[in-house]
């Protein structure tokens, strides 16, 4: 059988968790597919599972080394249990068994594959298969649930004879219907699939000498937000951020940058893109040249710092004549004539929209770190004003804008 030129699946790369049932001789010919599909696999082996496949056998399908031990110096010398559970798009657990969904639930990590699972920051998916009793039970039935709403995605087992001998709902999913879930999961879908977004969100540090930077009191709280509002409308979203505290957004490519030049190459490495919407709070100055050494205090003398203007992200972006995103939204943080300056600001770089918002208080809570915003959508149609809102409902907002640009 000729399989399609390009598959969802192309250049991902899967971690897959085989555990202990009988099952689990699935797995083998769902490598195989996947791997036909361009996927790349890596896989840790339960003890449990090993009683059902060998090490030998799914390291030949996978052409990857089989991990099986938390306790290996080699394995950890090598890779680590932390690499291994985040160098992956996807970590799929197949077969999960009662024990080990329960175990993810409490947050148990006493082997190499629940270890993983805690430590990834990925994406995980897991397909359960037990006896029909095991899997109607209160207990397993409560944990399905709190991995739903901890963000796991469940492939449902199917009914049917069981190993046990008896007939009911408990068979693992059947291998087409695994792949199916696979290219599902990395095929978007919403109004905006097929769109690429580039989100700058967060503040830039720009280094003075080894130990002291210039900054601002930027979370990245809104640019996070809205990555993650256009990601649930199936765009395909780049989020170049500066340092912040915040959980990377499900399902977006994460740049993590520090200095403006720093985000300037990394949004340009990322074009071609759709969109662009510069959230961030760059920098407007730098000094000239890092110290190379901690600067001392010198009797009382205040060093003189020399200043220059860090690179216009969103004017660049703009007026790039080969690779300027179909439309640029810009943000302006301001604490006076919000309106004006706004208006002027979208002449001055040249992009389609901005997004204005006074960053000294709304309500009397801070803008900057805070969880609400209220603002002002400029374009060259005029003036829209939102009410105060939570930054997630302002981020709806502007994705659903952009939705009703592009239909």
């Amino acid at each position: 059988m000729t399989l399609e030129t390009h598959s969802s699946l192309e250049g991902k790369r899967l971690l897959l968790i085989i555990g202990g049932g009988i099952a689990a001789y699935k797995c083998l010919d769902l490598i195989r597919r996947v791997k036909e599909r361009g996927m790349t696999v890596r896989t840790i082996l339960t003890k449990g599972g090993e009683q059902f496949v060998t090490p030998l056998s799914v390291s030949g399908l996978s052409g990857e080394k089989t991990y099986t031990d938390l306790f290996s110096l080699t394995d950890e010398v090598e890779m680590g249990h932390i690499r291994l559970s985040r160098e992956a798009d996807l970590v799929l657990v197949a077969p999960a068994t009662a024990d080990m969904m329960a175990k993810m639930v409490a947050g148990i990590a006493d082997n190499l594959a629940t270890t993983a699972l805690l430590a990834t920051d990925k994406p995980v998916m897991i397909a359960p298969s037990m006896n029909s009793r095991m899997w109607e039970h209160a207990a397993t039935q409560r944990n399905v649930k709190q991995l739903q709403k901890d963000g796991i995605h469940v492939i449902n087992p199917t009914s049917g004879d069981l190993a046990c001998g008896e007939v009911g709902a408990g068979r693992l999913a059947e291998v087409e219907d695994l792949v199916a879930a696979l290219e599902g999961f990395f095929t978007p879908t919403g109004p905006l699939a097929g769109r690429h977004i580039i989100i700058t969100a967060g503040p830039t540090y720009e280094a003075i000498d080894p130990v002291r930077y210039i900054a601002n009191r930027s979370s990245g709280k809104q640019g996070y937000a809205i990555a993650r509002a256009l990601r649930e409308l199936g765009a395909k979203v780049s989020l170049i951020s500066g340092p912040t505290n915040l959980d990377a957004p499900k399902n977006v490519t994460v740049t993590n940058i520090e200095s403006a030049n720093e985000m300037l190459a990394a949004c340009q490495n990322t074009l071609p893109a759709d969109v662009a919407i510069c959230v961030a709070a760059v920098a407007d100055w730098r000094t000239s040249q890092e110290a190379a050494q901690k600067i001392k205090k010198q009797g009382g003398q205040i060093p003189a710092l020399q200043m220059v203007e860090n690179p216009d992200i969103l004017k660049i972006l703009s007026n790039d004549a080969t690779n300027r995103p179909t439309l640029v939204v810009g943000f302006a943080a301001e604490t006076e004539n919000i309106s004006n300056n706004a208006k002027a600001k979208l002449k001055r770089k040249g992009c389609d929209w901005i997004v204005a918002n006074d960053v000294s208080t709304t309500d009397g809570q801070s803008v900057m770190g805070g969880d609400h915003n209220r603002v002002s959508l400029i374009t060259a149609a005029g003036a829209e004003e939102w009410d105060n809102a939570h930054k997630d409902e302002v981020a709806r907002r502007l994705a659903q804008k952009i939705e009703k640009h592009f239909t």
